[in-house]
């Protein structure tokens, strides 16, 4: 379980230091969340989670007039944004689930994978539309079932079951009881999702299916045994490998890898969503909307 913790330290610092490779790997869906965001009204734009800022970039050089504004909670990623900054973007490293632009309310919130990971996904979304202008859209991706997403599960066999989590405690008799456990596939369920978006409406689901580019260049099985050493469900298994052993999990991996090159590139297909939403308030507020 990849929790909002582990982006301030070991998983943040992993994805700034690959965020070429990062960005490679989900080449395919951006496109599609690009076109989604450009059909959206807004002039003042919130990315969040917005990593290394690639999402936040794009929107604004192709929205020249609009102030677009990029908040993650990892430090790491934050700096990389920053030196990557072409244009007028402006990034803050920051907690989404209590960021207020400063500069003024966001009519227009986006996010390509970054809103999978918050503790309590209804507290957020409720602050996030209630610090949005009224009208407020939301446009953001997120994963399908691990099933449609056969790369997530690709190393399995090469490692002891994990551990079971550790049972939480028993909350006292008048608290209630939250399940929001965060990860890469927490927003995989539609029913879910709806569940954790308070304070929105107008809620609709598109499925999206994309190609994973892992690994290309001179050696794409070593470039992709690379990049699954660092970024994914494996990467943190392997980092507590007996270092002994390290390379001939390596090895094995590389392997798997061999089966899934085709044209000078390792890939494998891909599911996600694309989610659209209305800010609550707003439809309050204007029923025409």
């Amino acid at each position: 379980m990849t929790s909002g913790s582990d982006w301030q330290t070991r998983v943040g610092r992993a994805w700034a230091d690959e965020w070429r490779r990062t960005d490679r790997s989900f080449a395919g869906l951006t496109g599609h969340l690009l076109a989604t965001i450009a059909d959206q009204p807004g002039t003042r734009v919130l990315d969040i989670g917005c990593g290394a800022g690639e999402l936040t970039l794009a929107v604004a050089s192709a929205r020249p007039e609009a102030s677009v504004v990029g908040v993650d909670v990892s430090g790491d990623l934050i700096a990389t944004a920053q030196a990557r900054g072409e244009c007028r973007a402006v990034f803050h490293h920051g907690d989404a689930g209590q960021f207020v632009d400063p500069a003024g309310k966001p009519d227009l919130l986006i996010s390509r994978h970054g809103v999978m990971f918050f503790a309590d996904p209804p507290a957020v979304f409720r602050h996030l539309a209630g610090s949005a202008a009224p009208g407020a859209r939301l446009v953001f991706s997120c994963f399908r079932d691990p099933a449609e997403n056969p790369w997530a599960g690709l190393f399995a066999p090469l490692f002891a079951p994990a551990p079971p989590e550790p049972a939480p405690p028993e909350p006292a008799p008048s608290e209630p009881v939250l399940a929001f456990p965060p990860g890469p596939f927490a927003f995989a369920d539609p029913a879910h999702v709806e569940r954790c978006l308070t304070g929105w409406c107008d809620i609709r689901f598109t499925p999206v299916d994309f190609r994973y580019v892992a690994g290309a260049g001179e050696d794409p099985v070593a470039d992709a045994v690379g990049f699954f050493s660092r970024i994914g469900p494996a990467a943190a298994r392997l980092a507590a490998t007996d270092p002994a052993e390290r390379g001939d999990v390596q090895a094995n991996m590389a392997a798997i890898l061999q089966d899934h090159l085709r044209d000078g590139e390792v890939a494998f297909p891909a599911a996600a969503w694309i989610v659209t939403a209305l800010s609550d308030e707003g439809t309050r507020a204007n029923p025409l909307v």
